[in-house]
């Protein structure tokens, strides 16, 4: 048999794979990476004025380095770093930045422990800044 230089038609079939790990449903309303447009979060886990208020911390307060943020229970396709103490606005709190998964932007932090009591309702959730997200699907 002849050498070929081209590989077999199956061998050259390509398959793009996702640009990012999780898509959320189309049906709600949600933040995406401002940079890439990959899917942060669905506006269900954002966590609203009225329940950061009983802690005694109002929505607008939430700062980032680059200006407002918001508080997330929970986000999809960010990466988490390592965690370290930072002193922030509302105490000291063990801190590990997030990142996009998909074009690797530093988007905001993830709230690993709170040394205060007053701020134990942080842990475990997610601060995202406005100024790397978009809002998708459904606003108006």
């Amino acid at each position: 048999p002849e050498l070929s230089e081209e590989p077999p038609a199956e061998m050259v079939k390509m398959t793009k794979s996702k640009t990012f790990q999780a898509y959320l449903p189309n049906c709600h309303r949600t933040y995406s990476c401002i940079h890439c447009r990959a899917h942060l979060a669905n506006h269900d886990e954002l966590i609203s004025k009225a329940s950061v208020q009983l802690f005694f911390f109002l929505m607008q307060s939430f700062q980032g380095s680059q200006g407002r943020a918001y508080l997330f229970n929970s986000v999809v396709n960010v990466g988490c770093g390592p965690a370290e103490e930072r002193v922030l606005l509302t105490g000291l709190h063990a801190v590990a930045d997030i990142y996009c998964e998909n074009c690797k932007t530093t988007l905001g932090w993830k709230y690993e422990h709170a040394f205060e009591s007053s701020q134990k309702y942080k842990e475990g959730k997610f601060i995202i800044e406005l100024a790397h997200m978009i809002k998708d699907n459904g606003w108006e």
